[in-house]
């Protein structure tokens, strides 16, 4: 019998921007569950042992310093271990440093057979302080990218700030990611049941709960900013263009695309053709089938840097059937 797939939630965010808290949340809770956190640096994570010990969790280091550079190895060694115990864990944990790209630990989950075969990214969490947000998306990329990576946003200390200045911050969020769930939180107390094993990465579960979920649209940022667009069409596409060309943009562009997704009508094809990207990789899968009152059209959303909107218009209306 197939073993059920443990979902893992990536926990990413500024520094200072109240992950280790939510953290110490979802270990200190009565939930029942048993959660396996794996973490960079533990001296970083103010989590003390006991807590850890106490609420039934491990807590697994990876060592390396950052956990973008030589993740994928340490991450698919740990998420092995874990996996070979005996007694099983209800969730994997991953908590990001705060100056850290959620991209490459997304991006293990797509590569590695064994761990996809076992583990299913679940979602990619951003924690963000409504503070200090707008100031930290001038010191570097971090804080934006951190965003346009998310599922779930939790947008945290809302009661340091006035509510005008809260809307500006939410406005932000949604320039930049229009598609992530935005959560307003003090102290990052949220129920975890909004956070956790949602399947927030999932993007044909998404539909099915959802089913306009692609529909906003954004085209109105400076070129240097991470932006989202979104393309559709109405006549079918075909499958075989559709991977070549997708598959070469992604090698070429990959570093510049964060996010990627869509919904595809497949000439010919019953159900609905689901993709997720996470920069170079790509995961695919059919998703629903289309009803007969369905107006059977394809979206595409690519959220990212320097994105020419013509050029990807004219890139996909080429694999149109």
């Amino acid at each position: 019998m197939a073993q059920a797939q443990v979902p893992v939630t990536v926990l990413t965010g500024y520094l200072g921007a109240g992950k280790t808290t939510l953290l110490t949340r979802i270990l200190s809770e009565q939930h029942g569950k048993k959660y396996a956190v794996i973490v960079n640096e533990f001296g970083e994570l103010g989590v003390d042992n006991d807590l850890v010990v106490n609420a039934d969790e491990e807590v697994f280091e990876m060592n390396n310093g950052c956990i973008c550079c030589t993740v994928r190895g340490d991450l698919i060694r740990i998420i092995e271990g874990l996996m070979k115990r005996k007694d099983k864990f209800d969730g994997i944990l991953v908590e990001t440093t705060g100056l850290a790209d959620p991209g490459p630990v997304a991006q293990t989950f797509f590569t590695d057979e064994d761990v996809k075969a076992r583990t299913r990214l679940d979602a990619i969490v951003t924690v963000v302080d409504a503070k200090h947000f707008l100031g930290q998306l001038g010191q570097g990329k971090e804080a934006e990218e951190q965003v346009a990576f998310a599922d779930v946003v939790l947008l945290n200390k809302t009661d340091l700030v006035s509510g005008d200045d809260l809307r500006k911050v939410e406005d932000k969020i949604r320039s930049i990611n229009p598609y992530a769930r935005i959560h307003k939180t003090e102290k990052s107390r949220i129920e975890l049941s909004e956070i956790l094993d949602k399947g927030a990465f999932d993007l044909a579960r998404i539909l099915e709960f959802e089913p306009d979920f692609l529909e906003h649209g954004h085209d109105h940022n400076h070129e240097e900013e991470v932006k989202s667009l979104s393309i559709t069409a109405d006549r079918p596409v075909d499958p075989d263009k559709f991977q070549k060309w997708m598959g070469a943009l992604l090698q070429l562009r990959g570093a510049d695309i964060l996010r990627s997704k869509g919904i595809l009508a497949i000439a010919g094809a019953p159900r609905r053709y689901v993709f997720q990207g996470v920069h170079m990789m790509m995961d695919s899968d059919w998703g629903t089938p289309w009803k007969d009152s369905d107006k059977r059209s394809s979206k595409l959303v690519f959220i990212g840097r320097h994105l020419d909107l013509e050029n990807l218009k004219r890139g996909f209306e080429d694999c149109l059937a």
